[in-house]
């Protein structure tokens, strides 16, 4: 696993991923996620600021879709 920080990993912070200006650009921005400490960071950044449900299980698909891509 990697422990590079979600800036060092593609340059977007959890609350540029996870609150845009467009908010189309959620689901992009979560499917270019790539390693699970990026993913844990908009993880606790959703539950500290927004906790919007659907948000959750799509961060929930992207950390099963890691996982897969890991084994």
């Amino acid at each position: 696993m990697s422990n590079v920080t979600d800036d060092e990993s593609n340059g977007l912070s959890p609350e540029q991923r996870l609150e845009p200006r467009n908010i189309r650009l959620i689901d992009p921005s979560i499917a270019m996620i790539d390693d699970m400490d990026t993913l844990r960071a908009c993880v606790a950044y959703e539950n500290t600021h927004q906790n919007r449900i659907q948000i959750l299980r799509r961060l929930k698909r992207r950390a099963e879709e890691i996982r897969s891509e890991q084994a």
